[in-house]
Formats: structure tokens, C-alpha cells, sequence
């Protein structure tokens, strides 16, 4: 129904157009043989003038019901626009707080652990400057496992600091120096060496111990309580540096100090890696024997293997 009112319409507004260019072709021959003249003397033209507007008009009335629906498309395309817009802001807003929610180096940082189990970098020897970047930020605990820490003045320096400005607890294990396991490692060490080169593991244990004692006389007194040492009477399968949440663990090898030996790193006690360094830490900590760093000579001495 709507379809065929719409034909009549162009058919109404096609045939107006037509009568209205026909009327104008008509005056013009009319006025060029002298007929106007003849037919309304005086006043043909402004009849006819007024007789094409009047069609004009006409016309213009029949087309307002039609730019009126192009406003209202206008109306409506723009309200249009503003929902698309709204709603793409909308979306961007919702993708953007999403986003934000996503921690990427963390979701990072939880692949690496389970698919490495926690080890990050493996070093040709002991990194000291990465260690000690570790003890300065530490806020809960130094550990280390050693038979004896070869390189204890390159970290007395960080290890004070840490007990007394930063509280920090340390732990320290070391081969008692009259276990038959030091025996077994100076022959480790001998094996492949020069013997003039050999160590010797007592000598060496009881050299670590007296820089302990000196550690312990230098700090105050209320920090002391923080610093504890060990000796085990036991094989050794691993050497251990802990700061916080952060290990380098390296194996004892034949004619080679731990400390030159291979280190991996490994971030988090949490992952499978940190995990069973805490086991060995835990069980040898556990058969060790507490060390008076006041007189750490008559108290190694008291100490039953």
C-alpha cells in the first residue's frame, strides 16, 4: 500500500514538472509572437509569473512530508552514531580495565618458575656483586652452607650491615673441622692439584670461624643474637648462598673450591628447586651443633662428632 502511494506521489510530482517546464517553453513563445499581449493586455506576464509560483508552491508542499522524513533519518543516523560511539567507548573502557588487571611480568615471572622450577641464571663461578646486591636488599635471612666460606672477607662488610641496620637474620653452616668429612675433602681437593697448592679443610673452617668471631665482636650487642653458626658433622651436597627469596647453589667438585665452581640461581623458596634446597638446609641445620662465637675454640672443642 505504502509502495503504490509512493508511485502516485512521483507520478503527481513527475507530471507538475512536466506542466511547469511546459508553461515556461509555452510564456516564452507566447510573449515572442505578441500572444500575451493580446490575450491580457497589461497583465499576462505577472498572471503567469504568479501561475508558476503558485505551481512551485504546490510542488514544495507535496515535498515537505518528505524532507521531514529526511530529518527525522538525520535524527536518527546521528543518534545512531552517538550509540555506536558510546558503546565503543564502552567497550575500550571495559578492554582497557581488563588489561589492566593483568600483571604480564608476574604471569611471567610464574611461567619461568614452573617450567624452570625456579632457576633463572646459571653462573661460570660465584657472582659477589649479585649476591651482595641480594644481602643489601634482604629483610628476613641470610643462610649459607658451606664446609667453609672461602670468600667471608669480600662479605663481612654486607653481612654487619645486614644484621644491624637491616635486622636480618643469619645462618651460617659450616663442616665441623674435625669431621672425618674434612679429611675426605682434602683429598678431593688434593687430587688433581699440586700439593703445594693442597687446602687444608681444618685449617680453613677454623680461619672462617675466628672472622665470625670477629664479625660477632664488631656488631652491637643486641644485633648478636641475630648471627648463629652451626657445625654439622655430616657429607655435604650442596653449597648454598640464601638472601631472602633469592639462592645460589653450587656442587662440591674434585680440586675445585664451591665457590669456583658453577652457580645456579634460583628465585623463590616456593618453586621445586628452592623447595628442596630448603629440605637440605632444614635437615642439615637440624643435626648441627651451635657454636659460642664469644669463644668458639673451647666451644668447637665440647662438640661430640
Amino acid at each position: 500500500m505504502r509502495r503504490r502511494s509512493g508511485d502516485v506521489r512521483r507520478k503527481v510530482e513527475q507530471l507538475a514538472l512536466g506542466l511547469m517546464a511546459a508553461s515556461g517553453v509555452v510564456v516564452l513563445l507566447a510573449d515572442l509572437f505578441g500572444w500575451l499581449d493580446a490575450l491580457a493586455p497589461g497583465g499576462a506576464l505577472p498572471k503567469v509569473t504568479l501561475l508558476i509560483l503558485s505551481t512551485v508552491t504546490v510542488f514544495l508542499l507535496l515535498e515537505l512530508d518528505r524532507l521531514k522524513r529526511l530529518d527525522e533519518v538525520h535524527d536518527d543516523v546521528k543518534a545512531l552514531d552517538t550509540s555506536v560511539r558510546t558503546k565503543i567507548d564502552d567497550l575500550n573502557a571495559n578492554v582497557e580495565a581488563h588489561l589492566s588487571k593483568l600483571d604480564v611480568d608476574a604471569i611471567a615471572q610464574r611461567l619461568k618458575r614452573q617450567h624452570y622450577g625456579g632457576v633463572v641464571a646459571v653462573h661460570s663461578r660465584f657472582p659477589e656483586d649479585v649476591f651482595t646486591g641480594f644481602l643489601g636488599n634482604a629483610a628476613d635471612e641470610l643462610v649459607i652452607l658451606q664446609t667453609w666460606i672461602p670468600n667471608l672477607h669480600h662479605l663481612k662488610a654486607a653481612m654487619h650491615k645486614a644484621l644491624t641496620d637491616q635486622q636480618v637474620h643469619v645462618r651460617i653452616l659450616l663442616l665441623h673441622p674435625s669431621s672425618p668429612v674434612a679429611g675426605l675433602r682434602d683429598e678431593a681437593l688434593r687430587a688433581v692439584r699440586d700439593p703445594a697448592l693442597a687446602v687444608n679443610v681444618r685449617a680453613s673452617v677454623e680461619y672462617c670461624l675466628a672472622g665470625l668471631a670477629q664479625l660477632n665482636a664488631e656488631i652491637p650487642a643486641g644485633s648478636r643474637a641475630r648471627l648463629q653458626v652451626r657445625l654439622y658433622n655430616s657429607l655435604p651436597s650442596i653449597a648454598v648462598f640464601k638472601a631472602d627469596q633469592h639462592f645460589l647453589v653450587s656442587s662440591f667438585l674434585h680440586g675445585q673450591l664451591a665457590i669456583d665452581s658453577t652457580q645456579i640461581e634460583i628465585d623463590g623458596a616456593d618453586t621445586v628447586m628452592g623447595e628442596e634446597v630448603q629440605q637440605e638446609l632444614r635437615t642439615l641445620w637440624s643435626i648441627g651443633k651451635d657454636v659460642d662465637l664469644l669463644d668458639w675454640r673451647t666451644s668447637v672443642a665440647s662438640i661430640s662428632l
